[in-house]
Parts: C-alpha cells; sequence; structure tokens
C-alpha cells in the first residue's frame, strides 16, 4: 500500500460506505470544494471527493455576533470568539486502493469514526486521476449533490492546477461527460463553454 504524505488535517466523525463528514482539527484550516482527500486503513486507501463545506459554532447555543469589525482587528481584539467555531466537510466515496491496484467503486466498509483525513498526496491523486473511471462513480453520487458541474468544475480546476490535466485527459473526460449525461446536447454545451478557462 503507497503511504499517505499529506499531513493529516481532520477526523471521521460521521461515517458510511458512500459518504462521509469529517470536522477539521482546526476552524480555518481544510481541504478546498471539490479536492480529493484519503483516509487511510489497516487493508486500504479511501479515495473521496469534498463536495460541501461548512463553518459555524461549537455550541448550538453560542452563534457568532456581527462586530463590524475586520478579520485582523477581531484577531487582535478579541482573538477568544475563534475559540467556538468549527469547520466540517462532507465528502463523497470515490474508489479505493488495495494492494496497489486502485478500484472504482465503493469500498466494502466504511472508515471507523476518528479516522484521519488528508489532502491526496501528489503521486497518490496523479494514479487516482489517470482513468476517468471515477466519473461513473461521481455521477452516481448526483443525488446528493446540490450541483454536480460546479463540483466537477472545481475538481478539473485542481487537477489543472497541479500540472496533470492534459487537453487529451480533457477531452476524454468530455466524452465520459456526454454519456453520463445520456448526450443533453445543451448541458454539455453549456458544460464546455465553462471549461474554455480550463484550456
Amino acid at each position: 500500500m503507497t503511504p499517505v504524505t499529506n499531513k493529516a488535517c481532520a477526523e471521521i466523525i460521521e461515517s458510511s460506505l458512500t459518504d462521509w463528514l469529517a470536522q477539521s482539527w482546526y476552524w480555518n484550516n481544510f481541504p478546498s470544494f471539490g479536492s480529493l482527500i484519503t483516509i487511510e486503513t489497516k487493508k486500504r486507501i479511501l479515495f473521496g471527493i469534498v463536495h460541501h463545506i461548512q463553518t459555524g459554532s461549537m455550541d448550538p447555543g453560542r452563534y457568532p455576533f456581527p462586530y463590524q469589525k475586520t478579520h485582523e482587528e477581531l484577531l487582535a481584539e478579541q482573538p477568544q470568539i475563534f475559540e467556538f467555531l468549527k469547520t466540517t466537510f462532507s465528502c463523497l466515496a470515490l474508489g479505493y486502493q488495495e494492494k496497489g491496484k486502485i478500484y472504482y467503486q465503493w469500498p466494502a466498509e466504511p472508515p471507523l469514526i476518528h479516522s484521519f483525513v488528508s489532502p491526496a498526496a501528489d503521486d497518490l491523486a496523479r494514479q487516482f486521476f489517470s482513468s476517468e473511471a471515477y466519473l461513473a462513480v461521481l455521477f452516481g453520487h448526483a443525488g446528493k449533490i446540490n450541483n454536480i458541474d460546479e463540483l466537477l468544475l472545481a475538481q478539473l480546476k485542481n487537477q489543472k492546477i497541479a500540472g496533470t490535466l492534459s487537453n487529451d485527459k480533457l477531452s476524454k473526460i468530455i466524452q465520459n461527460y456526454a454519456l453520463l449525461t445520456c448526450n443533453d446536447y445543451r448541458r454539455l454545451k453549456l458544460f464546455a463553454q465553462r471549461l474554455d478557462i480550463l484550456v
């Protein structure tokens, strides 16, 4: 099993086969929307994609108050108010690595509560996105995602920034997208137009 080299930043607080909820160790340090995360278990490395992020109060009876001051001013004058904040993020299962092989399907077991969550190491992300098979798993989660096109665009932007999104790979992604949307021409055209900034 390839070791996870990136530092963990959160823990699983709700878990199922298909999706996970994690809480960041620090409210202002969390993976971005559309990023690939990993969870290392005794048997495998799980892959997920971040599709929702939320920051709020740890105490249900205590809410953030609008002070009409900048973030920097509040840090200097009232740093204690940030101690009551928490950030959670939701992830969808996209696959797993077992005995060196990546499978684009749900794992046999959900991650344990308190499992550590890490941003995917560059080499693991490169291996995972070497195939477009993850798209079928992602579209299988469509009912749980507010806007799957927004999530996919964010994920593709992350690949572009990492330097792993070639024109050939983008063409294959568009072909798979067309199949997964039943060749919805209008939707495909609008999606392709928004991809222009990535090329």
